[in-house]
């Protein structure tokens, strides 16, 4: 949490104060680095001071006076703007008589005299000094704007600012356990007591408990206004606490300077549970419990946390006359007799039993996209706590849901369009995780299946609300043309219902367009006028059989919303630790940033990647391969450089290219979709992105986009198969043949059976130009995978509609799944380790490639064929076509294939080479190997779930089916022995194994 040390010689001096080294027994080398023994003094005062210690239990009380100490650090304290040291009001509030009050009014005015700008005061300082003085961002302008129309008077007299500053605080609200304390009276105070003020003074020193509920609020008010008094918020380390909205957080800048407490805060936000005690969430975030406790004060102070009650004391204050009965409200009850009921049989650790937590990880993207909504005065509310606090509770799930309902019916363009589909499907997707994914009093209405349900509460989330009505039903069907950022690509967005029409709707995430199906498909028209999915047809989350009558016991759901971001800043052990005790379900957004984090193997059910291995095109080789299908594909290794393009990029029409490790260079390989560029210009992109990075490049020929050049894709919503095992047909309301409807079925059979996707996301389907049958006039086209993607797609609210849908169906988010999704994924984990161990740079494919015996012949000779590797006069091999042959994919298709083979391309024709028996066997060990071989193919946990993204090490081509390795050495620059580029690769990789 806190700064570490710069220099060694800092790291030593921090270790010599915490164990109270007296100058003479300093080693030599720090008393040279420090002047005198007086500079050590100053040093030990200083370094004090930034951890806000309390002089009596710090080394500075062995160095310097009590007052000096606590007037340094006030000075200190002033002059970096910092937060008043509640937890040392013992002697600033007692002693000293500095008041929270005074000390923000004195700040405000230092910023003023110096014209300094609002946003210089740190985050919490802003929002503390406005919790007591009423001073906000247009308080400040409008103060600083009276002061500067004095003009003159302004330049020569700073002090007229104070003038205008409040004289007494503003009423805040104080809760009833407070503690009432008492600073040092002087006698003429004392003098001016009235008699119930003496009397409540009394009260004060003589009673033990000094809670503000036993005394009379308006006496305290007046004793606090004129300084007499002060309140402590009083933090146990059995207290539990429930983190709410920050209201009246103010955004400035962060703080510049150290404080330990300050800096707990935003961990103390992510991790806060109301199940855990403060003692458990310093022992989850290993940090110290005294500033542990005292950032859970602070927060207390300003309404971000309630402190959650034991009934048993309410039971022994009920009797109290005044006593705020609206302090506590019935689930703060309930949640403690749950808590004590469950701590005979759990551990203080993991989740509890009552309910089932779920963990919604989005980005900081969707914080943006609700700031955006100021049509809906809360959504900025929580927007801001969850850009804040990192974390958005369980207790405000419902208000927000609410919140996203008033946006329904209104009318959005431009980027406005983007927040609409976040926030639709924002709130699809939490009405879908508080029901548990369980449809209940399911009713059969014109074919339909709706939910009339209504909206869940906080303590009965069990079932979904009536309407996740992400579009109205429209009178007439037809398809509207998106505004995008560019024409590349046309996405298919498959909804499975009784009805089918068609319609577009935005893909913010690459301002492609994307077509829904929603009715008979007969009548197409131009519906451009009406682009919100929230004015077409209301789609319902139906269950999975008709009329069934559910008889499971219902679980309630809690859920939080997590920032992706503010995770990352956790330690990963704090991380660990927190979804093992808060979380028995995590579900993720798609797609995620680069730096978030995920959770372990052994942490809670996890519907999203389940490594960051996934994220990487690795997954779609994995994709092609198992289901032996999808598009022509080509794998480039980074630190190439092509003079030509090697069949079959060479003569494509366009190419949609992504980099391995999601880099973004020139606008290239960032895009989850991929990149779709014209293939006149695709040598000198790959040319750009090669040099940072390894690409996937998809050559495309003009037969397979649409007449505007865009592909043409569909999105099958995860998980496949329903709870019953079965698979819905698709295809008829799509308007295909029969042939292609029966092909597609036959593919997500395939895909339900090979891959075992038991979880959330969608599979993006590609639509291919068949050129097989040359007599037949019609034409034809294939399905192929594109892509697999894991989590919840906010961007598309139909898509994210039809996952939640899937989700009801399959029962997916029941207990009784995730031994399923734990085998899936453990497979799916299995199968990418195969991969990638292979075609790395260490891998056995390598190894055949790079290590191949030289021929006899003369290298001159060897060098006019492809690499100096493959010798058509020496080895074997099959032509299969030339650089420029349109029907490449084809011949690729239907070549005669031998057991293990090379494609390789000599500048003008494209080969496939059979390997020797020698080497055949060098690339045996994943498959045929022995036992001993076997166990080490096993994923290996620590290298699969690093953030270091693992490059291949040989170039490959998957030709439709099969993935191969491809030689192109023809087609480099400088004809570099590409043996001396594996090389370097593995010396890389071992380096970073050490």
């Amino acid at each position: 949490m806190q700064r570490a040390p710069v220099t060694v010689e800092e790291q030593l001096l921090q270790k010599a104060i915490k164990e109270e080294c007296p100058w003479e027994n300093l080693p030599k080398r720090l008393q040279a680095t420090l002047s005198s023994k007086e500079e050590w003094h100053r040093r030990i005062i200083e370094c004090c001071i930034k951890k806000r210690l309390q002089w009596n239990i710090c080394f500075a009380r062995k160095v310097c006076k009590e007052s000096e100490y606590y007037e340094d650090m006030m000075r200190y304290l002033r002059k970096n703007l910092a937060l008043f040291p509640y937890h040392l009001a013992e002697y600033v509030c007692r002693v000293m008589r500095v008041s929270p009050f005074r000390y923000y009014c004195d700040m405000i005015f230092e910023v003023m005299k110096n014209e300094q700008p609002y946003d210089s005061i740190p985050n919490f300082s802003a929002a503390d000094a406005l919790r007591l003085t009423g001073i906000g961002r247009n308080e400040f302008i409008d103060i600083m704007n009276k002061c500067r129309s004095k003009k003159i008077m302004w330049k020569l007299n700073k002090s007229i600012a104070k003038e205008l500053l409040p004289t007494q605080p503003v009423d805040f609200p104080i809760e009833s356990w407070w503690a009432v304390c008492l600073v040092n009276f002087t006698l003429e105070e004392f003098k001016k007591l009235s008699e119930e003020e003496m009397a409540t003074i009394d009260k004060i020193c003589k009673e033990e408990a000094n809670s503000y509920i036993l005394f009379d609020p308006d006496v305290l008010k007046g004793l606090y206004r004129r300084g007499l008094i002060y309140f402590d918020v009083p933090v146990y380390p059995e207290d539990r606490f429930k983190v709410s909205r920050l209201e009246g957080f103010v955004s400035n800048r962060e703080q510049s300077y150290e404080d330990p407490i300050e800096e707990l805060l935003y961990a103390v936000f992510v991790v806060s549970n109301e199940n855990a005690s403060v003692a458990e969430l310093a022992s989850t975030l290993q940090a110290d419990l005294s500033q542990l406790q005292a950032a859970a004060s602070f927060v207390c102070r300003l309404g971000w946390a309630t402190k959650v009650i034991d009934p048993s004391s309410i039971l022994q204050e009920a009797s109290i006359p005044g006593s705020p009965k609206g302090a506590i409200s019935d689930e703060d009850v309930f949640l403690d007799n749950d808590i004590q009921e469950d701590a005979s049989g759990s551990s203080s650790y993991g989740p509890r039993s009552a309910y089932t937590h779920v963990a919604f990880i989005v980005d900081a993207n969707i914080t943006s996209y609700l700031m955006m909504g100021s049509v809906s005065p809360g959504l900025k509310s929580h927007a801001v706590t969850l850009y804040e606090a990192g974390k958005l509770g369980h207790a405000s799930i419902s208000d927000l849901c609410k919140d996203l309902s008033t946006l329904e019916g209104a009318k959005f363009e431009g980027e406005l369009q983007e927040f609409a589909n976040h926030a639709f499907s924002l709130r699809c997707v939490l009405e879908c995780l508080q029901s548990g994914g369980v449809a209940s009093d399911v009713k059969v209405d014109e074919g339909f299946h709706k939910m009339d349900m209504a909206t869940p509460s906080n303590d009965d989330s069990s079932s979904l609300t009536a309407e996740i009505s992400l579009a109205e039903k429209s009178g007439d069907s037809g398809i509207t043309e998106a505004e995008t950022n560019n024409d590349d690509l046309l996405c298919l967005d498959l909804e499975k219902s009784a009805e089918a029409s068609l319609s577009y709707e935005a893909v913010p995430s690459d301002g492609t367009s994307s077509i829904t199906l929603e009715g008979d498909g007969n009548d197409i028209q131009d519906s451009s006028k009406d682009e919100n999915p929230q004015n077409n047809k209301k789609l319902m989350i139906e269950g999975s059989d008709v009329g069934r009558e559910m008889v499971k016991s219902k679980r309630k759901y809690r859920v939080d919303i997590l920032r992706c971001e503010s995770l990352a800043s956790l330690a990963p052990a704090t991380l660990d630790r927190l979804f093992l005790r808060d979380y028995d379900i995590v579900v993720s957004i798609v797609p995620l940033p680069q730096s978030s984090v995920l959770p372990g193997p052994a942490g809670p059910v996890h519907f999203g990647p389940p490594s960051y291995s996934f994220m990487t095109p690795w997954m779609k080789l994995v994709l092609y391969s198992t289901v032996e299908s999808g598009p022509l594909s080509v794998v480039l290794m980074k630190g190439q450089c092509l003079r030509l393009l090697p069949a079959p990029l060479a003569g494509c029409e366009k190419a949609l290219i992504w980099s391995w490790d999601g880099s973004t260079v020139g606008g290239l390989g960032g895009k989850l979709e991929g990149n779709l560029v014209k293939g006149s210009i695709l040598l000198h992109c790959l040319n750009s992105v090669l040099k940072h990075s390894a690409v996937l490049v998809l050559p495309l020929s003009k037969f397979d986009l649409d007449k505007s050049g865009k592909l043409i894709t569909m999105d099958i919503p995860l998980p496949l198969k329903n709870a019953d095992g079965s698979i819905d047909p698709v295809g008829k309301e799509l308007g295909i043949c029969e042939e292609e409807s029966s092909n597609l079925n036959s593919l997500l059979t395939d895909l339900a059976n090979k891959m075992e996707l038991c979880t959330v996301g969608y599979i993006r389907l590609l639509r291919l130009f068949n050129d097989r049958d040359q007599f037949s006039p019609e034409e034809k086209y294939d399905w192929v995978p594109l892509s697999v993607e894991f989590g919840m797609p906010l961007f598309s609210p139909k898509l994210c509609n039809n996952i939640c849908r899937r989700v009801v169906s399959s029962e997916l988010l029941q207990s009784g799944s995730f031994g399923e999704h734990h085998h899936a994924m453990q497979s799916l984990r299995k199968k990418l380790q195969d991969i990638y161990s292979e075609y790395q740079a260490t891998g056995p494919a390598a190894k055949v490639l790079y290590q191949k015996e030289q021929a006899k012949e003369s290298s001159r000779q060897l060098m006019n064929y492809a690499s100096g590797k493959w010798n058509p006069l020496v080895d074997p091999s099959s032509p299969i076509s030339g650089a420029s042959s349109e029907h490449q994919r084809l011949k690729l298709a239907n070549r005669q294939r031998c057991r293990t083979e090379v494609l390789s391309f000599d500048g003008s024709i494209l080969r496939s080479y059979a390997l020797a028996p020698v080497y055949e066997a060098a690339t045996r060990p994943i498959e045929e190997g022995t036992q001993a071989d076997t166990i080490k193919a096993e994923p290996n946990p620590n290298e699969i779930d690093s953030k270091e993204v693992i490059l291949p090490g040989v170039n490959l081509l998957f030709d439709g089916s099969e993935l191969l390795p491809f030689d192109i050495g023809a087609c480099l620059q400088a004809r570099q022995p590409i043996s001396l580029i594996a090389e370097a690769a593995a010396a890389s990789a071992s380096l970073a194994i050490k």
